[in-house]
């Protein structure tokens, strides 16, 4: 059964899609959390670590076949500090927004909009983790504003 996990800081933006949902008849497949995600994941690496003396492991750990974050860009680096032990090995981690307005590619002085400015720095701390990051082969589509593609491999 396929399932999704979605969370988001307002109840509203999922309201908005759920008559599509529903009219789709896959709400049942939905857990919606509305809240803060980094509290969520977490609970849920809490849930993934090892349960008792024989060495378990949780029901989370490498349950993940795909995820998705397009969230808040100064937590980006801890999303994916949580979500590479929450994904299985040949799975993949998608994260949008990561050209930025074109702002990573551009000087640092360059004339910028004063949130992109501000987000840009985070978007580029992402990037260059992601290139250093050995458990994962990446690829950086230049779709809309940029989405970075990550398939665990270790």
């Amino acid at each position: 059964m396929i399932e999704i996990l979605a969370m988001d800081i307002n109840r509203e933006n999922y309201e908005l899609g759920l008559p599509v949902i529903e009219k789709a008849g896959v709400a049942h497949k939905i857990d919606f959390r509305v809240g803060p995600a980094l509290p969520v994941l977490d609970q849920m690496i809490e849930d993934a670590s090892l349960t008792n003396s024989t060495k378990q492991i949780g029901k989370y750990h490498e349950s993940f076949d795909f995820i998705f974050v397009d969230a808040d860009k100064d937590n980006y680096i801890n999303y994916h500090k949580r979500l590479i032990d929450l994904v299985k090995v040949g799975g993949v981690i998608g994260y949008d927004n990561t050209l930025w307005n074109g702002s990573v590619a551009a000087p640092p002085d360059a004339p910028m909009r004063k949130y992109i400015r501000y987000y840009r720095d985070f978007v580029l701390e992402l990037n260059k983790a992601l290139a250093a990051d050995p458990r994962i082969e990446i690829c950086q589509l230049p779709v809309g504003d940029g989405i970075t593609l990550c398939r665990r491999t270790t």
